[in-house]
């Protein structure tokens, strides 16, 4: 029988730290998460020097708690994997020095993960059974990507955001409207007490690209109604502008992964990322899978938010296949999908 491999992963990219033990890639033994949104409000946004300070402060206590709800010692490990790119370069640099330092001192492994790679994983943990090949929706803060799934971390990218990433999209709007930060879970509560067809947005077709997003367009959409309506004196109904933008943004991203499933002739789509938790999203993606036969995956929000049980699953199958990083690793904030 072969032996267990037990990884400690650590995912600092943005305003979470996180870490996490994952056991053969898809059973987490800890899974932690510290997170900043509370400090990051007060600004209506990320900021980076903030986050990076407060990853330094949490990065310890985060990475112990890590290990002793997994009941486990460093001298149980096998490897360190830790998120390298892309994300912000001060934020990503505390992981992975902490991770390097980890490494060298008790002698184990170090294995770089790409944190869009991770996102993917997260299916693998919410689905035991899943396996390669299958396409992929990642919609995120940074990030929004069709692509397929051709093996374990291996990625073809098939379509993407030319401007705005739809999450990037939620947030601003939300702060427009005066939701505030973040805005993705605050434009999906405030939609709900709305009416999704009371404004016509546009759906941007990016020529040529049948596959990639713009949502420059329908952001500029949602300032100009807004302004529009100040300047005439008319009162917005909030709701129902939230409701109309979310819809314009599902649709396209429906209808993207959709006609791509049909052409390859897919019968798995999965969804990751931190706009993967959206319920609106997920019900139109279950939907329409639903009424093709295609299987349906996204994982647990929980999942979807930036964690480290995601780069311990994705860290373990670059393991398997003898990637290993040495102790020159550094932070890559624009590190592209399929790099190393």
């Amino acid at each position: 029988m072969p032996k267990d491999i037990t990884i400690l992963a650590i995912e600092s990219s943005c305003d979470e730290t996180a870490a996490a033990v994952v056991r053969n890639g898809r059973e987490v033994l800890s899974n932690v998460i510290s997170s900043q949104i509370a400090l990051h409000t007060l600004y209506g946004g990320v900021v980076p020097e903030i986050a990076s300070r407060k990853h330094t402060e949490k990065i310890t206590p985060v990475v112990s708690e890590a290990l002793r709800t997994a009941g486990v010692s460093a001298d149980d490990l096998d490897a360190v994997a830790v998120t390298y790119g892309p994300g912000l370069v001060g934020a990503l640099l505390v992981g992975v020095s902490f991770a390097k330092a980890f490494a060298f001192a008790k002698g184990l492994p170090l294995v770089g993960v790409h944190h869009i790679e991770g996102h993917v994983a997260a299916n693998y943990i919410q689905y035991p059974e899943l396996e390669p090949p299958f396409a992929c929706l990642v919609v995120s803060g940074g990030h929004t990507h069709l692509v397929e799934t051709v093996d374990y971390g291996v990625f073809n990218i098939i379509g993407k955001t030319v401007d705005d990433a739809a999450g990037e999209a939620f947030d601003k709007v939300a702060r427009a409207i005066g939701l505030g930060y973040p805005g993705g879970p605050k434009i999906d509560r405030k939609a709900r007490e709305g009416d999704p067809d009371a404004i016509l947005f546009p759906k941007a077709h990016v020529e040529g690209s049948p596959y990639d997003f713009s949502f420059s367009g329908l952001k500029s959409a949602v300032l100009n109604y807004l302004n529009h309506a100040k300047m005439a004196g008319q009162e917005v109904n909030d709701a129902d502008l939230a409701a109309s933008f979310q819809k314009a943004v599902v649709d396209v991203l429906t209808e993207r992964a959709m006609e791509f499933v049909r052409e390859k002739g897919y019968q798995k789509l999965a969804a990751a990322g931190g706009v993967a938790s959206n319920s609106a999203l997920r019900a139109s993606l279950q939907a329409a899978c639903s009424a093709e036969n295609v299987e349906f995956y996204v994982p647990a929000p929980i999942l979807c938010t930036d964690n480290a049980a995601m780069i311990g699953c994705a860290g373990y199958y670059e393991y398997l296949k003898g990637v290993r990083s040495d102790l020159s690793l550094n932070a890559v904030p624009n590190l592209k999908l399929g790099e190393r």
